[in-house]
């Protein structure tokens, strides 16, 4: 697996197989412009990283909104050229949450495909617990926004309680915000036509939604930043004690 800051290890087979499509597909996107060309190793081998992993999943996501090529094709070329993974997975995320709720009944190699990787039963136990697969006899109930989530976070060192107490936060919080929102611009439409409301909901949530994902962001580079600094400080106070 690669970070923004590591260098491209995937091969082009690697890179289809983590985003659940094909290689024909990836190189189909490549000559249209929207994928960023691969690093050429020894041998001439394309090497992909987390960049090229997570334009593929704003791609899907774009096509999933019902978003022609050529729509796609102007939206990502909008972006900024330099944008990090991160950064597109929160462009994915704000698209993502235009979408109206609903799940989707899979089986074990849809799920898989989907995933975009083989899942082992520990795998699914994990995603079973985070709320993004459900059991439905044989089948698996997926929340499809949260599927890609879902399994970078089993990647993610952490324990699952520790996940699971975060994604309680995020909700607790998330709701809080919502229904203060909600407060907000209640008075704004109270006395609009249902149309009109319909319409000034449907311009203000990925608005919205961009707004809490960006304050979210720096609030916790502020708090992790501050913990580091902290942590930085309580390092050196004990050394020299013990000096």
């Amino acid at each position: 697996m690669t970070t923004d800051t590591e260098e491209p290890t995937l091969t082009i087979d690697e890179l289809a197989a983590r985003a659940g499509t094909t290689v024909r597909t990836v190189r189909f996107y490549s000559t249209k412009g929207l994928l960023p060309p691969p690093v050429i190793g020894a041998r001439r081998v394309g090497h992909y990283g987390q960049e090229h992993l997570s334009r593929l999943a704003l791609i899907e996501e774009l096509q999933h909104q019902g978003m022609t090529l050529a729509a796609i094709e102007r939206y990502l070329a909008q972006l900024p050229p330099d944008l990090s993974a991160h950064d597109l997975a929160i462009h994915r995320a704000v698209v993502a949450s235009w979408a109206p709720e609903g799940t989707e009944s899979l089986d074990r190699r849809e799920l898989e495909r989907r995933a975009g990787r083989s899942l082992g039963e520990d795998d699914v136990e994990r995603l079973v617990a985070m709320g993004v697969v459900g059991l439905d006899g044989t089948l698996y109930r997926v929340d499809s926004g949260l599927l890609r989530l879902g399994v970078q976070l089993l990647d993610v060192p952490v324990s699952q309680e520790a996940i699971l107490a975060s994604r309680n936060v995020l909700i607790e919080h998330s709701r809080a915000a919502a229904h203060e929102l909600s407060q907000v611009f209640r008075g704004e439409v109270s006395q609009r036509a249902a149309q009109d409301v319909k319409s000034l909901s449907a311009h203000m949530q990925p608005l919205v939604v961009q707004a809490l994902l960006t304050t979210f962001q720096r609030s916790l580079r502020e708090e992790l930043r501050e913990w580091l600094k902290e942590s930085k400080e309580s390092k050196e106070a004990q050394e020299s004690e013990e000096g």
